[in-house]
């Protein structure tokens, strides 16, 4: 029985990247959650007024990765200290955030928070709320793989991804 883990860290095409890249994980979309409107656009949430957050769905198998796992390499590829930014990613949009599917997840959650916040020079500014996923427009998704020598993905997104094959390579499935 597959679950489901909501994650935002910044632009979504960096962790659709690294969470397409996971053992277990069967299926990423990009999306928004934590939003004021139902079925927001793309241009909607970069003016910064929705609350929408650029968010993944994870789709996995919990035989094979936990969400706790899932949860330590979210921590490890996104800088969940800074508030409303992911390098020049700058808004609310950009927030670090858990979207938990049922208690569990969130116990979970503050859990990892907890345990990390002693790793990091600054505090974890990671929300933990609840909200809808929307899936974003089709040119959104899996762009990173079809966007290879795009600028973006090549100073921003290829350096996560290679981080989260260095830190974490027993749940690289490629």
């Amino acid at each position: 029985m597959h679950e489901v883990a909501i994650l935002g860290g910044g632009c979504f095409w960096c962790l659709e990247a690294v969470f397409k890249r996971v053992k277990g994980v069967v299926k990423v979309e990009s999306g928004y959650a934590g939003c004021r409107r139902k079925n927001p656009t793309y241009e909607q949430v970069c003016t910064g007024t929705t609350q929408c957050a650029e968010v993944v769905k994870i789709t996995y198998d919990p035989d094979i990765i936990s969400y706790e796992e899932l949860l330590k390499i979210f921590f490890a590829i996104h800088d969940p200290t800074q508030l409303n930014r992911q390098g020049a990613d700058v808004g609310t949009q950009y927030r670090s955030v858990i979207f938990p599917q049922n208690e569990k997840q969130e116990e979970i959650a503050k859990k990892v928070i907890d345990e990390l916040n002693t790793l990091f020079d600054n505090k974890i500014v990671t929300t933990i709320e609840r909200g809808e996923f929307y899936k974003a427009e089709e040119y959104h998704q899996n762009y990173f793989d079809t966007h290879p020598n795009q600028g973006y993905c090549q100073v921003v997104i290829a350096p996560k991804v290679e981080k989260f094959k260095k830190l974490f390579s027993e749940y690289v499935n490629e």
